[in-house]
């Protein structure tokens, strides 16, 4: 295999620092075109894109772009968008690398009229005789990508000796898979340019820790420490409680917050975050919330609140006929709350919904980067709201107030990683592993920049 094999699963609980370089140099950015983007699985859209034979997406990844078509119901197909003629791309994609998308019962080149079908392969070329017999099909076809599927998303590899895609995604993927990711729809998708690494980008997200600061408006529902936990090349992380002496250990944290009263204090907290993040909730799971005051008696304990308020989302759900997941409380506290999907996509899940994240550099500026954001959700059945990609300024009245706050570090960091007098980051040894275990698998990737022992 032409990549790194899988990590052990290990906590990174030494404190450890790392190098800026993955954020700042050109060459470091240049090199991660062959090193990592040629060399991983990267999601690159969702099966419902392309419904019906014929539909296509591209993918647009550096200076690479992915067509990816649905050759027959059950099967999708990837190639490199370009034609092997004189290679232009048979696809023209929109400035700003979010992409095509379309439907095509062939792909003709624009510039020749060399034409392929649904498998690559090439039916037509004008005056082929002229080439004396040299163009065989091997040589005229499209060049062919790995594709595969996992929890509804398309998923890409440009290395043709990669690792299976279900294996590369272990053990996140048997730790998710309870959620069926694959039965839920778009509820909405944006994406925006930000002056910033991708990584910059993609760790702003990474962690709890950042809450405190960044989101202190929240605070009123809960402490929000977090474990935080290297899995292979991925990571996850869940909350968890402070000991007397200040050290950690995992609990369960229920969604009641920690006021008074815990009817009110969930009935809020689940409308404030809908109102102000747009997701990790749903219009059912807010408006189950805000009956509990008139089903439930003052003074009902938090634990039962938060079982009453479940099993009236559930029979909610079987109203409209969706079927709420069998996740046990044991298979909820193994996925924790939020994963990082090496290299570049974060998930925040539930039972019915999940907002996703993507970062993509943007063109060779180490500098810049595709921001996409995007929820999916459970609908019953024709329900799903139709939603194209939306480019959409980085605004509180476009992303909602949490996300813009997120926002508001990363320009800021980026200008930080890049002065001379920041000597390295110093993550937190408990809380945020995740990032430390990014950093650990790009190294080895790359072949430079790996954390080290904090002296």
């Amino acid at each position: 295999m032409n990549q790194p094999t899988q990590l052990a699963i290990d906590d990174l609980s030494e404190p450890l620092a790392y190098p800026v370089e993955a954020y700042v140099s050109r060459a470091y950015a240049e090199a991660e075109a062959d090193r990592l983007w040629a060399k991983v699985w990267q999601h690159a859209g969702r099966v419902e894109d392309i419904p019906e034979v014929g539909d296509y997406i591209t993918y647009e990844i550096g200076k690479d772009s992915i067509l990816i078509v649905r050759a027959a119901p059950d099967r999708i197909t990837a190639f490199h968008n370009v034609c092997p003629h004189r290679g232009r791309r048979l696809v023209d994609t929109p400035a700003g690398g979010n992409g095509a998308r379309g439907s095509k019962p062939r792909f003709v080149c624009g510039f020749h009229g060399w034409t392929f079908d649904a498998e690559g392969r090439n039916t037509h070329i004008l005056d082929k005789t002229d080439w004396q017999g040299v163009l065989t099909d091997a040589r005229t076809c499209l060049t062919s990508v790995k594709v595969d599927t996992w929890g509804g998303w398309i998923w890409i590899n440009m290395d043709p000796d990669c690792v299976p895609l279900r294996d590369y995604l272990e053990p996140a993927a048997g730790l998710l898979d309870p959620f069926a990711f694959e039965k839920m729809r778009y509820r909405f998708r944006q994406w925006v340019v930000f002056d910033c690494n991708w990584k910059v980008a993609l760790e702003a997200f990474m962690e709890p820790y950042h809450v405190a600061a960044t989101h202190p408006q929240l605070l009123k529902y809960g402490d929000f420490y977090a474990w935080s936990k290297a899995q292979g090349l991925h990571g996850n992380d869940g909350y968890a409680s402070k000991q007397a002496d200040d050290s950690a250990a995992s609990t369960t944290v229920h969604r009641t917050g920690k006021g008074a009263d815990a009817r009110l204090m969930m009935a809020e907290m689940q409308k404030e975050f809908w109102e102000t993040v747009g997701a990790s909730t749903t219009q059912i799971m807010v408006d189950a919330a805000a009956r509990l005051p008139d089903e439930l008696p003052e003074g009902t304990p938090a634990a039962e609140v938060h079982h009453h308020w479940l099993e009236s989302v559930k029979a909610d759900y079987a109203a409209i006929g969706v079927a709420w997941p069998e996740i046990s409380e044991a298979q909820m506290a193994d996925a924790g709350l939020a994963w990082h999907i090496f290299p570049n996509m974060g998930i925040l899940q539930g039972p019915t919904f999940a907002l996703c994240y993507r970062t993509r550099p943007y063109g060779g500026d180490p500098g810049k980067c595709i921001y996409e954001a995007y929820a999916i959700e459970r609908f019953a059945e024709g329900q799903a709201p139709a939603t194209e990609w939306v480019h959409a300024e980085a605004t509180e009245d476009n992303w909602r107030k949490v996300i813009a706050q997120d926002f508001s570090n990363m320009v800021a960091v980026q200008q930080g990683l890049e002065s001379r007098g920041f000597r390295g980051a110093l993550p937190n040894p408990f809380q945020e592993r995740k990032v430390t275990n990014l950093h650990r698998n790009l190294a080895r990737y790359m072949g430079v920049g790996a954390p080290t022992p904090i002296e």
